[in-house]
């Protein structure tokens, strides 16, 4: 193959980035936003949010009280397809200048959880129900503050009447530690008064049931997804929430928390189409040349030569992990070489950087691929766990991999090193299987929770004979009776009969691709098992 470097052309290759935001025309400044109509009548709509909403009073300065400054956040808030939605200014307080125990107690705030969507999603498939999406605006302004807190007067929006008054916050404004908690809790409290229960399993899945009538709600943060079987009580639970917030009805669902959703003839597409190309450009890899597979087969040794300089931006590199970390939510085929590039980023070299270029120039080639949920006849829960034994060539700790199907949908995966180092392969198989066991028990408590149906007892998948002769026998010899105590658990659920654990040949395990890399063949196999939409079927 003749290279660049054989025929001395070391000129650097033409780049055009091509961008698919519109222009942008986003402040720095708050002098820059002032001069700006658009910007300054996005401003006013917040300030007169804030007033409406009674969210502070104007009082003089306490004597020795911690007094909050404050910023302006711009953002131009865009549609899928890259078209301008609107303009977004929002006032945040500086939170970092809080107290503890003065500003604020507890903060601790829950966020839904992806499995819990996804299991959501497949239901709402399957049984044919509606998914409306909504958007609470200015949420965190409706909790309500137990502790005295001061702020800064809006900049450019200082009262011309009282200039050295300060903000006496009655509510909760963005940027205080104990904003996501105070709007969690004024959420489940109107929520409550209708009916809903707070899910035990994910408490931010709120649960409506009476009688035959069904309805969910997702909610993260502000953004909410509601389904169930039953249309009217949708209808008044909508006109509920516009009677104690400012409600903005989005429609069918289509595009939350970054993932587009499509719908085909046979379901439900979940797509992150945009977040790849923000993520290329973001990369400088938007013209990359795309390649069939996320991680080479000797990856693992690459990641550990300790030869490789280190790359001279962390923080790019910390940057796009990141973004790839989110992208795994959709593409459980990213699962592995994300999880690998993930343990590097404290210290990363350039093979590690090579390794996330690879990831990159992967999407480049996958950019609609997505996650396919489709109706099904059974809300069966299947898992499949695989380990391979001692593969990190740094410490010679094992990786789990399992994924987990309700049905005929995807709904749980994962990849993650194992935490001390096993003796055995069947101690690591062990490992992975307990811990596709805890997962599946969870799934299921939260499916009782739902009030739907399970057929039978959930059924686990593993390819090492020793541990599925172990989760079946309470047999421990010298060689596993150190595994005796921390994963019993598993045998105790099989012998209950709340789990079947089987064996199946490694040539049909679901999660092998999640554990190790794999030449392009094999990795393209196991990847339609996972029911991932093909490119040219994004748009069905």
């Amino acid at each position: 193959m003749v290279t660049r470097i054989k025929t001395g052309n070391l000129k650097p290759k033409p780049r055009t980035y091509i961008s698919h935001l519109p222009i942008d025309d986003t402040p720095s400044t708050v002098a820059q936003a002032l001069k700006n109509p658009l910007w300054r009548s996005a401003m006013a709509d917040e300030v007169t949010a804030q007033l409406r909403n009674h969210t502070w009073d104007l009082v003089p300065p306490p004597l020795g009280c911690n007094i909050l400054t404050n910023k302006w956040v711009y953002r131009t808030k865009v549609h899928p397809d890259g078209t301008l939605d609107r303009r977004r200014a929002r006032l945040v307080a500086r939170g970092f200048q809080q107290v503890p125990g003065l500003d604020f107690g507890q903060t601790y705030s829950l966020v839904l959880k992806p499995a819990t969507l996804r299991l959501i999603l497949g239901i709402a498939v399957s049984q044919a129900w509606p998914l409306h999406q909504i958007d609470i605006a200015n949420a965190f302004l409706h909790g309500e503050l137990q502790e005295t807190v001061y702020m800064q007067q809006p900049p450019g929006f200082v009262d011309p009447d009282k200039p050295n008054h300060v903000c006496r916050l009655r509510k909760s404004i963005y940027g205080l530690r104990q904003a996501p908690r105070t709007w969690f809790h004024c959420l489940a409290a109107a929520l409550t008064r209708f009916g809903f229960s707070v899910s035990r399993t994910d408490p931010s899945l709120f649960i409506y049931k009476s009688g035959t009538v069904r309805l969910y709600m997702l909610v993260y943060v502000d953004d909410i997804v509601i389904t169930g079987n039953d249309s009217a009580l949708i209808r008044r639970l909508m006109e509920f929430l516009h009677a104690n917030f400012a409600l903005r009805e989005l429609g069918p669902l289509s595009y939350f928390l970054g993932i587009e959703v499509h719908r085909s003839s046979t379901g439900i597409i979940l797509s992150q189409r945009k977040f790849i190309l923000d993520l290329l450009e973001r990369a400088k890899m938007s013209q990359a040349n795309p390649i069939s597979t996320p991680a080479t087969v000797d990856l693992l040794q690459q990641s550990a030569a300790a030869t490789s300089p280190r790359f001279s931006d962390p923080a790019l590199y910390r940057s796009i992990v990141g973004g790839l970390q989110y992208l795994s939510f959709t593409r459980p085929d990213l699962s592995f070489a994300v999880n690998l590039v993930s343990q590097f980023q404290q210290d990363p070299t350039d093979a590690h950087w090579a390794a996330v270029k690879r990831i990159l120039r992967y999407l480049k080639g996958t950019i609609h691929r997505g996650l396919v949920f489709s109706k099904s006849s059974t809300l069966h829960i299947h898992g499949y766990s695989d380990a391979s034994w001692a593969s990190c060539p740094k410490d010679r700790k094992s990786i789990t991999g399992f994924a987990v199907f309700c049905g005929s949908n995807l709904v749980s995966w994962s990849t993650r090193k194992q935490k001390s180092v096993a003796r055995s392969s069947t101690e690591c198989e062990y490992r992975a299987l307990a811990t596709l066991a805890s997962e599946v028990l969870w799934l299921r408590s939260l499916l009782h929770e739902l009030g739907q149906s399970i057929p039978s007892a959930p059924a686990l998948w593993c390819d090492n004979l020793c541990a599925t002769f172990l989760a079946h026998n309470p047999v421990f010899h010298n060689r596993s009776k150190h595994m005796e105590i921390e994963f019993h658990f598993v045998r105790d659920q099989v012998s209950k009969g709340h789990l079947h654990v089987h064996y199946l040949p490694a040539a049909d395990q679901h999660a092998d691709v999640l554990t190790k890399p794999l030449p392009r063949i094999s990795f393209t196999r196991f990847c339609s098992k996972f029911r991932l939409t093909e490119p040219q079927l994004a748009g069905a």
